[in-house]
């Protein structure tokens, strides 16, 4: 259901129908299809579907003091190429990696987790926590206040068994460094979990509420920011259809 797949989906379909007695609705499908591929390449429509994502949580307030623990969700790393090249590769989001390494640097007393096995379908021996910690490493932060968690495969796991790793002690505040597009979903995930974090956001995709009805002339990065907000939309109702989230679309907590 992901745009990119679905118009080369429909494409393929429209095609086939040409050469059959439904070729005049092949026709009309494979417009539809171009009209959408369009639609999504230059269009606002990426960005009216990231905004609402974004802009759920503000940046992070340091004025409450110095947290205990900084919790960093995966999802840099291309953990095949990786293994590939017996060095890390980060794919995206490299924000993931440079925010705690600040975060360290300010705080210098702040435990350090970093969460994230594999997303393959088939396991691998390749974890993305094995390629992070020389990053993080390099950037500064001292391997004894590395704590791995490489066991998870999506962000509900990285919520279970970072809650099970680390035992977070009522009082204790933990913050969650992860792109402010997939925030919403990790805050209500940590949440269902009972392990209660601050939102961290880093990784933003656009500028704001004045790129809203901004067109693009560079047809992959309207296309790259659809398929991210497509994706994460479909993540949360997916999640909240599971019971792992509270609701549709966390947001700060109430106080």
């Amino acid at each position: 259901m992901l745009p990119i797949n679905l118009m080369i989906e429909l494409g393929i379909v429209s095609v086939v129908l040409m050469a059959t007695r439904f070729a005049a609705f092949g026709r009309k499908l494979a417009a539809a299809t171009l009209i959408l591929l369009a639609l999504a390449a230059f269009s606002p429509l990426g960005n009216l579907l990231l905004y609402p994502l974004e802009s759920r949580f503000p940046p992070w307030d340091p004025s409450r003091g110095a947290p205990d623990g900084i919790i960093v969700l995966g999802g840099s790393i291309d953990t095949d190429l990786s293994a590939a090249h017996r060095t890390p590769v980060v794919a995206h989001a490299a924000d993931r990696l440079f925010a705690p390494a600040e975060l360290a640097r300010r705080y210098p007393n702040t435990r350090i987790v970093f969460t994230g096995g594999t997303a393959n379908l088939v396991s691998t021996d390749s974890r993305e926590a094995d390629y992070s910690a020389p990053i993080l490493e390099n950037l500064g932060i001292a391997k004894q206040r590395l704590i791995l968690e490489r066991d998870s495969r999506n962000t509900y796991e990285n919520a279970i068994f970072t809650k099970q790793l680390v035992a977070p002690k009522p009082g204790e505040r933990w913050l969650l460094v992860t792109s402010a597009f997939h925030m919403p979903r990790s805050m209500g995930i940590f949440r269902k979990a009972g392990f209660d974090v601050e939102a961290y956001p880093v990784d933003w995709r656009m500028g704001g509420r004045d790129d809203l009805f901004s067109f693009t002339n560079v047809g992959t990065d309207g296309l790259g920011r659809t398929e991210v907000a497509v994706r994460e939309w479909i993540g949360l109702i997916a999640y909240r259809l599971m019971g792992r989230t509270g609701e549709l679309l966390p947001g700060p907590a109430k106080d």
